[in-house]
């Protein structure tokens, strides 16, 4: 969950970032779905460790799922709650001159 203060520190969830943006992992939450399957885990494994950069490519046309995510070379679909479990900090948008 959310606090007052991640706002005020830039941090928020992958899912909240709008298009366009970039951000850097700082997290990745726990979370086990019925069946035991591991969600963070598999997060972990593709490359979704702290420190690394992330940008938000897309959104999909209904209900903006799923969410075309790029970190290092590789281009990831997530579901919107797959991307709230990965906290990032979010990075100032590049000045346009």
């Amino acid at each position: 969950m959310q606090t007052i203060s991640d706002t005020v520190a830039g941090i928020t969830t992958l899912d909240l970032l709008p298009t366009g943006a970039s951000g850097v992992v700082t997290s990745v939450a726990p979370h086990v779905e019925e069946g035991g399957t591991d969600f963070s885990h598999r997060l972990m494994e593709l490359g979704f460790v702290s420190g690394e950069p992330v940008r938000i490519l897309a959104r999909g046309a209904f209900c903006s799922e799923p969410i075309a995510v790029r970190i290092g070379g590789t281009t990831f679909a997530l579901r919107k709650f797959e991307a709230a479990q990965i906290s990032v900090r979010s990075l100032a948008a590049p000045a346009t001159s």
